[in-house]
């Protein structure tokens, strides 16, 4: 198995989406990236721990490559924006790959570079690339938060939409007994 941590605003989106897929083991809410040992969610989003929303995914490369995870994690956020997506602002909503190895970084570097040359998206990447450290999961609450609170607003008018692309433009990557299988 190999880590993948990815920072692209709120981690309910990215947890939920990357758990859909065949080939990851877990996904994981948490915080990366900032100064602060063990932070808690309040801390994070008073904006002053450093930290971003992130998470940390645990996958099968034989099933799922790097590469694969790249192109779902560009797809399901604005790489264009510093500190923010959407209504969330702040260094804590920030997008970054923190990567695990020197392969993961040219990887990334790599993949950033052919968007820009195929000119994806109308504005630049922004995207931070640092070295992977400490890896904070986030409290409990936050772990599976979509499908405990499917009705909740924020899930219905932000991450139902996301999930509903992942469905539809990758739908060959979805697990076959996941949830919403």
């Amino acid at each position: 198995m190999n880590k993948a941590t990815l920072a692209g605003g709120c981690f309910w989106c990215l947890e939920s989406a990357f758990n859909r897929l065949e080939g990851v083991q877990s996904a994981i809410s948490g915080y990366t990236g900032g100064h602060t040992p063990d932070p808690s969610y309040r801390e994070v989003c008073d904006g002053t721990t450093g930290h971003a929303e992130a998470v940390e995914v645990t996958f099968d490369p034989t099933v799922l490559s790097y590469r694969d995870l790249l192109t779902v994690f560009f797809a399901l956020h604005d790489p264009t924006t510093p500190n923010r997506q959407g209504h969330d602002v702040g260094t804590q909503y920030r997008s970054a790959i923190f990567f695990h190895n020197e392969a993961q970084r040219q990887e990334a570097a790599t993949f950033i570079a052919e968007l820009e040359n195929q000119g994806v998206f109308d504005a630049p990447i922004v995207t931070q690339l640092a070295p992977a450290g400490t890896f904070y999961p986030a409290e409990d609450y936050h772990q599976g938060y979509y499908d405990q609170n499917r009705g909740a607003p924020y899930c219905q008018a932000i991450i139902a939409p996301k999930l509903a692309k992942l469905r539809q433009s990758f739908p060959a990557m979805l697990r076959r007994d996941g949830p919403d299988a």
